[in-house]
C-alpha cells in the first residue's frame, strides 16, 4: 500500500491526540479478547461439569457422590454440595448461637443461597470490561475522526488548497479511528451476549441442582419433578 496513505500514515501523520486514541482502542481490543477467551473456557468446563453432575445422584451414599464430582475445588456443583452438607451438620450438631434456632430448611436454603451467590459473582467477572468496550468504543473511535478530520482541514486550509485529491486523503484516513473504534466494540457486544447466555445455562443447572440438594438435606432424598413426585433415597456419608 501507498506510504501516503493507510493505518501506518495515520499513525506517522497523526499527533499525540491520535496516536493515544488509536493505542487505547487496541488496548481496549486486548483486554476484550483475553476477558472472551478466559471466560468461554470457563463457561465450557462448566457445562462440561453440569452435566456430570447428573452422575451425583447415581451413587449409594454421599462420600460416593461426591467422589464422582472430582477434587477440583473450581467445581462449583462440587463446592454446593460440600456448602449443604456443612450447613445441614452444623444446624444438627450445634445449638449455641441464635441463628441455629433457624428451621433446618432456612438454614440450608440461606447456605445453598450464598454459594450460588459467591459463583455468580465469580462467573460475572469481566462481563463489565466488554460492556464498557462495547458502549465506549465507537465513540472513542469516532472522537479519533473528528479530531483527524479537523487537523485535515486545518492542513487543507493552510494551503490554499480544496481538491478531491487533497481532501479524499486526510478525510478517509481520519475515518479510519471510526472504523477501528467499531472493530473493537462488535466483537465485545457478540462476546458479552454469549457469555451472559452460557453464565446463564450454567447457574440454571446450578439452582436446579442447589434444589435437589435441599431437598436431600432436609428429607434425606432428592425430589424430582415429573407427572408424579418421586424421591430417589441416597444414604448420608
Amino acid at each position: 500500500m501507498d506510504s501516503h496513505f493507510g493505518l501506518m500514515n495515520v499513525w506517522n501523520q497523526g499527533d499525540f491526540v491520535t496516536r493515544a486514541v488509536a493505542l487505547l482502542l487496541i488496548g481496549m481490543s486486548l483486554a476484550s479478547w483475553i476477558v472472551i477467551l478466559i471466560k468461554a473456557l470457563d463457561v465450557i468446563r462448566y457445562k462440561r461439569l453440569a452435566k456430570h453432575s447428573q452422575d451425583f445422584w447415581h451413587s449409594e451414599d454421599f462420600a460416593t457422590a461426591l467422589n464422582k464430582l472430582g477434587k477440583d475445588d473450581g467445581n462449583p456443583f462440587r463446592a454446593l454440595a460440600l456448602e449443604g452438607r456443612e450447613a445441614a451438620a452444623h444446624h444438627r450438631n450445634t445449638k449455641a448461637h441464635l441463628h441455629d434456632a433457624l428451621d433446618v430448611s432456612d438454614w440450608i436454603t440461606r447456605a445453598l443461597r450464598n454459594g450460588i451467590d459467591e459463583f455468580t459473582a465469580r462467573l460475572q467477572t469481566g462481563l463489565a470490561i466488554l460492556a464498557s468496550v462495547g458502549s465506549t468504543a465507537p465513540f472513542i473511535g469516532l472522537f479519533g475522526t473528528v479530531w483527524g478530520i479537523y487537523h485535515a482541514l486545518m492542513s487543507i486550509g493552510s494551503a490554499g488548497q480544496a481538491t478531491i485529491d487533497k481532501v479524499a486523503g486526510p478525510i478517509g484516513e481520519a475515518l479510519i479511528m471510526t472504523a477501528l473504534g467499531l472493530a473493537v466494540a462488535i466483537p465485545a457486544v457478540l462476546g458479552y451476549n454469549a457469555l451472559v447466555r452460557g453464565n446463564k445455562f450454567v447457574l440454571t443447572k446450578l439452582n436446579s441442582f442447589a434444589h435437589d440438594l435441599h431437598a436431600y438435606f432436609v428429607t434425606g432424598a432428592r425430589v424430582q419433578s415429573g407427572v408424579e413426585a418421586t424421591v430417589v433415597p441416597l444414604k448420608k456419608g
